[in-house]
Parts: structure tokens; sequence; C-alpha cells
């Protein structure tokens, strides 16, 4: 029997082994994490995170947060044996890594299938090649696109990552890096709106007046087209936004951005309320109106605070959202009563 649902262990690498220095990175900060386990932490906590969750879910211990294969290869193989032993016992059913895309070849790529690595992230950001030079990535769209083919061809399931409104990015080029996205194979990415965090090359050019990140409204008005994209295409969105650890929340490193604890609310409200314009722009205020949905996409119709609802109800007299069991994603029908 397929498990319903999924879980990912974290154990978090901060910056460990990067060889660049990105305009936007400072882990630390975003992670609010200093330490680096070692080998041994990453056992314990694997055994502390596994005693919490539920035995029907599918469990992978994930290494996230540096740069996993520009680690000294013996380095990797300790952080990757410490999971062998859970693996064989079924307790997880594999390992997820996220590096760079220069960082990957045929022999890492054989050593991680060895050690029963399953799904590989690698940190695009950009596929346009003048927004990946000021970021400082360090490399080319083209790294992106072999790193890609060489994964999928190994039989590992590819994520690509994308970061909106860095330095150079226009919604047309991140429309571009999404189709590239798709294009190249990924199974999976992640979309992140940029943040100017402190103690940042990008910090710097925003204290001197050379960048200006994307506002909210911006912000989630480019990741809902990006994120409807990818569900088209069947690209699973595994997050949208960072998560709003509590440096963040309290502004501690944060110094601007289109930063905002339910972002994946609004855009996926944002998303229903492009579904929902038509019909908002009837004027019927002596007319009720019932629209259907899916159970699953209930909450996103309605809107985050009730927006789209409350957008409904300056054209109609009162509005209902009911659960339709036929319909499916953004399907819907309505009627008037």
């Amino acid at each position: 029997m397929k498990n319903l649902h999924h879980s990912n262990i974290p154990i978090f690498l901060p910056q460990l082994a990067c060889p660049h220095q990105c305009i936007f990175c400072n882990q630390n900060h975003i992670s609010s994490q200093t330490n680096v386990p070692t080998p041994l932490e990453a056992q314990t906590i694997i055994e502390r995170n596994l005693a919490t969750i539920p035995k029907n879910y599918d469990i992978q211990i994930a290494f996230f947060g540096g740069s996993f294969t520009c680690l000294p290869l013996g380095t990797q193989e300790s952080y990757l044996q410490v999971a062998q032993p859970f693996i064989e016992n079924g307790g997880v059913s594999g390992i997820r890594i996220s590096t760079r895309p220069d960082y990957i070849d045929d022999d890492i790529l054989r050593m991680l299938k060895r050690y029963h690595v399953t799904d590989i992230e690698l940190g695009a950001q950009s596929t346009n090649n003048t927004v990946l030079k000021l970021s400082g990535r360090g490399h080319d769209r083209n790294a992106i696109q072999k790193a890609s083919k060489r994964i999928n061809a190994h039989g590992f399931q590819l994520g690509l990552q994308m970061m909106l409104g860095l330095p150079g990015d226009t919604l047309e080029t991140a429309l571009q890096t999404t189709r590239d996205i798709i294009a190249f194979g990924a199974k999976t990415t992640r979309i992140y709106p940029t943040l100017v965090v402190a103690d940042t090359p990008l910090a710097k050019l925003y204290t001197q007046g050379k960048y200006t990140p994307l506002t909210l409204s911006e912000a989630v008005a480019w990741t809902s087209r990006i994120y409807t994209l990818f569900v088209e295409n069947n690209v699973t969105v595994l997050k949208v936004g960072l998560h709003p650890n509590k440096d963040f929340t309290s502004n501690k490193y944060l110094l601007a951005g289109p930063f905002h604890p339910s972002f994946k609310e609004l855009v996926l409200s944002d998303i229903w309320h492009e579904r929902l314009k038509p019909i908002m722009q009837n004027i019927c205020k002596n007319q009720s109106i019932n629209i259907f949905v899916s159970e699953n996409e209930l909450h996103n119709a309605i809107g985050y605070n009730s927006q789209n609802r409350d957008e409904l109800l300056k054209s109609y007299k009162h509005v209902t959202f009911t659960t339709d069991k036929t319909l499916n994603g953004y399907e819907f029908t309505y009627c008037h009563y």
C-alpha cells in the first residue's frame, strides 16, 4: 500500500563547503543555525525525528543548507554512512541532498547512488546568464542543463530550485527560468522570492540604493504565474517562500524584501483570484452565487483572510463556497440563486 504522507528529516549544513559567496546568501541567518552537526550528531537528529513521525509516512533524510557534493569525498561518505542503518531497516526510504550544478559529475553520482541517495536538488536560482553573473553564482545556464541531464540519466529524481527578483531579474526572465526547469526534466522545485539578508553583498547593494527588491504584491503576482506553470506541467512545488523563523519574524536579519509568514497562502489565493475574476466582474447585486470547488482547494478559493469571497461580495448579494468531489485542482462550477 502506497504511503499517503511524506516527511523529511532535515539535517542543515549551513554554507558548509560552499566555494562561492552568492550575493544573496547567509545560510546561518536564514536557517537560524550556526553550528554544523557532526555525523554522530546527525545520527541523533535522525533518531529523535523518527520517534515522532507516524509509521505510515514515507521518510527521507535530507541534507540541506550547504553544497553537499562540494564536501571532501570522505566527509560526504561519513554523513551518508550514518543514514544507511535507517534505510536498511526500512525506517527511511532514501536520502535527499541539495548542492550546486557545477559540482556534479558521473563519479559523484555513482557514489551517491551506492549510498541510496534518491533525490538531488540543485540551486539553479535562475537560468539567465546575466542574472547568474550578477548574483555571483559562479556558473552559467549550461552548467545547470548539463548537471540536470546527468542526474536524470543516473535515475535520480531531479529538483531545481529558483529565486525571483535577483539583480537583473525580470518577470520574463523568471518565466524563462520556469520553462527551462520544466524542460530540463525537474520533477520538483522550490520557489524563493529574493530577500535582503544582513551581512551579504546584496545587503550592501541595497543600503547603497543599487538594488531594489520586489514588493510583496509583485512577488505574489510573479509566483502565482510561475506556480501555475509548474502545476500545469506536473512539476511538484515543494516549497514557496522561506519558512518564518524567529529571527526573520523579529526582523533581526531581514533587511528588506517580500517576506510574509503566509506567503504561499497569498500565492494560492491570488491564483484563485485570477480564476474567479470573470465572475467577479459581473454586477449581480440582487443575486446570490454558490461556487463549487474541490475540497482540497476550498480554503484557497475563499482566499487568504477571505479576500476572494469579500471581492465577490462587491458584486453579489450572498456568496457561498461548496465542495464537490467531482472537481479537481482549479476546476470550479457555479450557480446563481
